[in-house]
């Protein structure tokens, strides 16, 4: 691994945690509290796409208009404290493509720190919040892809220049 670096412009105060980290091909994300921390790939083959989704469920389950996220490849994605911490809660019932969707979060302070899809065997799907070095939210994990744009709020236009796609992009 390299050498992290952590630029304070980069690395804001925001939540508990204070020791998030980014190097050029890897970097962490942390729940609020800082109980849990992953790290993860900001490029491929372990970083797999980036998109932002308008369904129902995300807004919902992120108490937000829209989910900002990205897909990592497990074999690539890496728990370096609180595993143990994370709480699951999965359903079908409204998951668009009728498939089971597990969330897993901070069982301390709630933060959601990924999905698990049926749909999407061996991949994660994280939220682009969590990721300490908020550079990489308006660079590497910019979302490539708006998904759900038919159920995407009046006053929001999208993302600028992602490609977009009414129902589901995957």
């Amino acid at each position: 691994m390299t050498t992290a670096s952590k630029p304070e412009s980069n690395i804001p105060l925001a939540g508990l945690g204070k020791d998030g980290w980014s190097t050029d091909t890897e970097a962490t994300a942390t729940c609020f509290c800082g109980k849990v921390q992953l790290s993860f790939p900001t490029q491929k083959p372990g970083l797999v796409d980036t998109f932002a989704c308008n369904c129902n469920d995300c807004r919902k389950i992120t108490a937000s208009m829209f989910a900002s996220n990205f897909t990592v490849d497990d074999t690539y994605l890496k728990h370096l404290r609180g595993q143990y911490n994370l709480k699951t809660f999965g359903q079908k019932a409204t998951i668009a493509s009728g498939e089971t969707m597990t969330n897993f979060f901070c069982g301390n302070c709630g933060s959601l720190m990924y999905r698990k899809g049926d749909r999407f065997p061996g991949m994660s799907i994280l939220r682009i919040g969590t990721v300490d070095d908020f550079h990489l939210h308006e660079t590497k994990l910019k979302p490539r892809v708006e998904q759900f744009t038919n159920s995407r709020v009046a006053w929001f236009s999208g993302v600028e220049g992602a490609i977009q796609y009414e129902e589901s992009a995957y």
